[in-house]
């Protein structure tokens, strides 16, 4: 044993084992030490959704159908080069947030309070800024108008307030979700493929093939300042976008993934009552131990496993799928192209559902809108779990008095915090539409983004034991993401003054 008051408080041991009181810890930072704990078996690693659901939901959402065929529309398939790095590289980023939460049973956002508090609090501060746009949720209500002709404002308004109950009646939120968002995945990918099987061809299968891979294409008018900015957001929308990636670490926490099934899960408002005590830190294994170690390369197999085959899988099929029927739909309708750049950005989906037609009569039409529905509705709950359950971790980790209350109820503040500010902003806010709410939380997606990879990069090299930090090829995958989403942030910022055409 080592004398703890030896240590640093860096914790940068090389098997992370110290002797701190009358336990083992870890030392990581100025925050509590984490006591060792034994690391839980692995399970298989080829399974059925998981935590991963929250991404998936999250990752296939309107970058995917929406987005990303409008550019497609305007440019061709070969502007899908760039959504190919985009989702790559979140599977990479998605692989690093896991190491720490398995490794630890704490959240990003508490490893980088481990390394400065304030890095934690700006994060906090982007989330309050970025996601009280309920984008995802008002194009999806902008579909369900073109089908019903109800107003998508009040379609949007009711939905946000039939998530505040159903997240409030449930008895543990992370069953719930992942029940509910495993069943509308299936639905979706399933739907999606034997629809764009119906309206496509084989060509426009090998162009949006091919096109992932024309690396370099980059038409000139999506230089222009009314573009790039687009281009830009649409990037970040390839998967799971913003801070979705932090969240997915409260995720697999809550799914008791590695040392994360030490931590008790959050309730929702009604069973309050029954949830167990949170601990202020979180735990650590033995990292010298052979035994534990060859379980936590289980974990990491489980986990890869997530990353490449269910989330890059599925999100890039359902992406194959829109944009096959976008191409569909640019026979079906020829003046589309024109319509988009003449500022009409809703033409996208009336083309694709005129496409859908096309093959199938008026019904078919219909459930074209009646699939970007359900995929606002996927994100919505998605999106408004993983904000109320960021905010609540470390509002009650951090905020002096917070632990006089439950992490249900904190949650719950969060969760209708959100739902009215979203109602308020759809009824008086300045957004034009639903269409630029999106393009609005996408750019603003990108700075987040960027942030968190250099964070990631402190956490997981300064806060981890050497003996399960990530290989160099991994950080320089990580550091090249900082660099692309922020250097594409900052060149649109000093070449066309703005942030959103």
């Amino acid at each position: 044993m080592v004398d703890s008051s030896k240590v640093p408080a860096s914790g940068t041991g090389d098997t992370g084992i110290e002797a701190g009181g009358d336990e083992r810890v870890w030392r990581a930072g100025r925050l509590d030490p984490m006591p060792i704990r034994k690391l839980p078996d692995a399970p298989p690693a080829i399974h059925l959704l998981g935590p991963t659901v929250f991404l998936v939901a999250l990752g296939v959402g309107m970058g995917e159908s929406y987005m990303w065929p409008r550019l497609v529309l305007v440019f061709g398939p070969e502007i899908r080069w760039l959504f190919l790095i985009g989702v790559t590289l979140q599977a990479v980023v998605m692989l690093e947030m896991a190491r720490y939460a398995m490794a630890t049973g704490e959240s990003i956002f508490t490893g980088a309070a481990r390394v400065f508090k304030p890095l934690m609090w700006f994060f906090f501060a982007v989330a309050i800024l970025v996601y009280i746009w309920p984008g995802h949720l008002s194009a999806g209500a902008a579909a369900f108008e073109e089908i019903t002709g109800i107003p998508w404002i009040v379609t949007a308004c009711v939905a946000l307030v039939l998530v505040g109950v159903i997240f409030t009646l449930a008895r543990v939120i992370y069953n719930l979700l992942e029940n509910v968002l495993s069943f509308l995945i299936g639905v979706l990918v399933i739907g999606t493929a034997i629809i764009a099987s119906i309206v496509g061809s084989w060509d426009d299968l090998a162009s949006t093939i091919t096109g992932m891979f024309a690396f370099g294409y980059f038409p000139t008018e999506a230089l222009s300042s009314s573009w790039f900015p687009i281009v830009v957001g649409s990037i970040a929308f390839a998967g799971p976008s913003g801070m979705q990636q932090m969240w997915y670490t409260l995720h697999l926490r809550d799914s008791g993934a590695g040392m994360g099934s030490h931590i008790p899960q959050i309730r929702g408002l009604r069973h309050a009552g029954e949830e167990e005590k949170i601990p202020a830190h979180g735990y650590m294994f033995d990292t010298s131990d052979p035994d534990e170690l060859k379980k936590w390369k289980g974990w990491r197999r489980w986990v890869t496993f997530d990353a490449l085959l269910l989330f890059w899988g599925i999100t890039m099929l359902v992406t194959i799928s829109f944009t096959v029927l976008a191409q569909a739909a640019a026979r079906e309708n020829p003046d589309v192209k024109g319509l988009i750049e003449g500022g009409d950005r809703d033409a996208a989906l009336s083309a694709m559902s005129d496409a859908f037609s096309a093959a199938g009569g008026p019904i078919l039409g219909g459930l074209f809108f009646g699939f970007i529905a359900l995929i606002g509705l996927n994100a919505t709950l998605g999106l408004f779990d993983s904000f109320s359950r960021g905010q609540a971790d470390m509002t009650y980790f951090f905020v002096p008095g917070a632990r006089k209350f439950k992490m249900a109820h904190l949650y719950a503040a969060f969760l209708w915090g959100v739902i009215i500010f979203g109602i308020l902003i759809l009824l008086f806010g300045p957004a034009d539409g639903p269409s630029g709410v999106l393009d609005i939380l996408a750019f603003l997606s990108t700075f987040a983004m960027g942030a968190y990879c250099v964070v990631l990069l402190l956490v997981n090299n300064r806060m981890l034991p050497k003996p399960i930090r990530p290989k160099w090829w991994t950080n320089a995958i990580i550091g090249f993401g900082a660099v692309f989403y922020l250097g594409m942030l900052f060149y649109s910022l000093l070449r066309f003054g703005v942030v959103v055409s």
